[in-house]
Protein backbone atom coordinates (compact mmCIF):
# COMPACT_ATOMS: atom_id res chain seq x y z
CA UNK A 1 0.00 0.00 0.00
CA UNK A 2 1.11 3.43 -0.80
CA UNK A 3 0.15 6.42 1.67
CA UNK A 4 0.16 10.39 0.66
CA UNK A 5 -0.69 12.62 3.59
CA UNK A 6 -0.73 16.56 2.53
CA UNK A 7 -0.26 18.43 5.56
CA UNK A 8 -2.15 21.92 6.52
CA UNK A 9 0.42 24.45 7.47
CA UNK A 10 -1.87 25.51 10.36
CA UNK A 11 -1.27 21.90 11.54
CA UNK A 12 1.47 21.60 13.93
CA UNK A 13 4.41 19.46 13.19
CA UNK A 14 3.98 17.07 15.68
CA UNK A 15 0.78 16.14 14.66
CA UNK A 16 2.20 15.25 11.18
CA UNK A 17 4.88 13.35 12.63
CA UNK A 18 2.11 11.38 15.00
CA UNK A 19 0.16 10.24 11.45
CA UNK A 20 3.41 9.20 9.74
CA UNK A 21 4.67 7.00 12.72
CA UNK A 22 1.20 5.60 12.94
CA UNK A 23 1.34 4.36 9.51
CA UNK A 24 4.75 3.31 9.66
CA UNK A 25 3.97 0.78 13.07
CA UNK A 26 0.87 -0.49 10.83
CA UNK A 27 3.92 -1.72 8.46
CA UNK A 28 3.19 1.07 5.31
CA UNK A 29 6.41 1.38 3.38
CA UNK A 30 5.35 4.02 0.82
CA UNK A 31 4.80 7.48 2.14
CA UNK A 32 4.74 10.55 0.29
CA UNK A 33 4.63 13.99 1.38
CA UNK A 34 2.66 16.09 -0.60
CA UNK A 35 2.71 19.70 -0.45
CA UNK A 36 2.83 23.22 -2.06
CA UNK A 37 5.75 24.10 -3.22
CA UNK A 38 4.91 27.85 -3.87
CA UNK A 39 3.60 28.59 -0.94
Amino acid sequence: PEFHIRPNKLVEYKYVAAVLASAQRLGVTNIGLVGNEAM
